[in-house]
């Protein structure tokens, strides 16, 4: 099963480092980050982890929560937490997910549905795909999937700059152009009559093509 932009996020419940979870029941009313790590104890996904942790500040700002998923038990996962925090300078402050039976990786996606055998003997290279980060919305849909080689850090920046486009999206009906950033103008979603822009945009709009309306970006 393929998992595209606009399908339900799969449920599931799992183990992990702060207690077993619903996934569903986890993301609550709010949004969420699954970002998946091929085995613990990798140096590429080890920086990432302390990454994200010293951005929660900016994802609670945003009603939204993050989760890791790494291919090995929540008792790895603990012992690695450590080493994170230790070279990252910054302990791990979300749910590592234990997916010592490609569960969830296959719900996701993110390998082959007849992979199996125990974490343990499966290397990181086995386990290449499971690189991903998925941005689920409240109404548990998938709103943006990315997936890198192991060897490439994940431009967490990146994804907080999406997250804070589809939340305008979802808020305002506006799309953002090329390279947006906080605070730059936007554009109104071709789903959005002129008749029905004039109403939230007294003030008009640019406009250098009919299909192109320009706007500042809404508070």
């Amino acid at each position: 099963m393929s998992l595209r932009i606009g399908d339900p996020a799969p449920n599931f419940s799992a183990d992990t480092t702060e207690g077993k979870i619903n996934f569903h029941e986890w993301i609550g009313d709010g949004w969420a980050i699954l970002f998946s790590h091929p085995k613990d104890f990798t140096p590429v996904c080890t920086t990432e982890l302390g990454y994200v942790a010293k951005l929660k500040p900016e994802f609670d700002k945003r009603n939204c929560k993050a989760i890791g998923l790494s291919i090995d038990s929540v008792e790895d996962h603990m012992r690695w937490l450590g080493d994170i925090e230790e070279t990252q300078g910054t302990a791990v402050n979300y749910p590592m997910i234990g997916d010592t039976d490609l569960e969830v990786a296959k719900l996701y996606d993110m390998i082959h549905p007849n992979a199996s055998g125990e974490a343990k003997e499966r290397t990181a290279v086995d386990n290449a795909t499971i690189r991903s980060v998925f941005i689920i919305g409240p109404d548990k849909k998938v709103k943006l999937t990315i997936t890198y080689p192991m060897s490439t850090g994940r431009n967490f920046d990146e994804v907080l700059r999406v997250l804070d486009s589809c939340q305008l999206t979802a808020q305002h009906k506006v799309a953002t152009p090329v390279n947006w950033k906080q605070g730059e103008d936007v554009i109104i979603v071709p789903a959005v009559s002129n008749e029905q822009a004039k109403e939230q945009y007294p003030d008009g709009w640019k406009e250098p093509k009919p299909y192109l309306r320009i706007v500042p970006q809404p508070k």
